[in-house]
């Protein structure tokens, strides 16, 4: 079975999976009736950091409002898909508990062209830190602290302006 592009999900993420999803999703043809012509599958994986801003991390704990987050997922794919016609995209987040080197995060884009691809990730996962609504619980020695989550509107020009060029600095 072929997972979801878009995903939250409390299971352990398979990038595999996400690289042969996006894949498989190329290869069906376009409204236009042609398939994408596949030169680059790039891809993030965001793991849980064993130290932040000094102190040691035991853990992390995500949480979402799921149905909102896919739906924020599948924004940004539309928001890809407008700027990169032929990107194709996979976005899988993880919720629950998770261990330092434990992945959070994966996100695939596959397209005829590298540039395209590298370009069309990082501007995914800025955009999912300014709108998914997934907040980060952080455990360390000493105490914890909730960090990160969404705060720009999702019609915000101007933090999808930010996204972009950061992505492409």
């Amino acid at each position: 079975m072929v997972p979801s592009l878009f995903l939250i999900t409390t299971v352990e993420l398979n990038l595999i999976a996400l690289m042969d999803a996006v894949s498989t999703a190329a290869s069906k043809p376009s409204g236009e009736g042609k398939s994408l012509q596949t030169g680059a599958i790039s891809t993030f994986l965001g793991v849980v950091r064993g130290e932040n801003l000094g102190r040691r991390v035991l853990r992390l704990e995500y949480e979402a409002y799921e149905p909102l987050a896919v739906r924020a997922f599948a924004r940004i794919g539309a928001e890809v898909a407008e700027r990169w016609p032929a990107i194709r995209l996979g976005i899988h987040h993880r919720i629950g508990r998770l261990e330092v080197g434990q992945a959070s995060v994966a996100i695939v884009t596959c397209s005829p062209h590298r540039v395209d691809a590298f370009a069309a990730c990082r501007y995914s996962i800025e955009r999912i830190k300014q709108i998914a609504p997934i907040w980060k619980h952080e455990f360390f020695e000493g105490g914890d602290v909730w960090i990160e989550g969404a705060t720009a509107d999702p019609h915000d020009e101007e933090a999808k302006a930010e996204a972009f060029r950061r992505a492409c600095a």
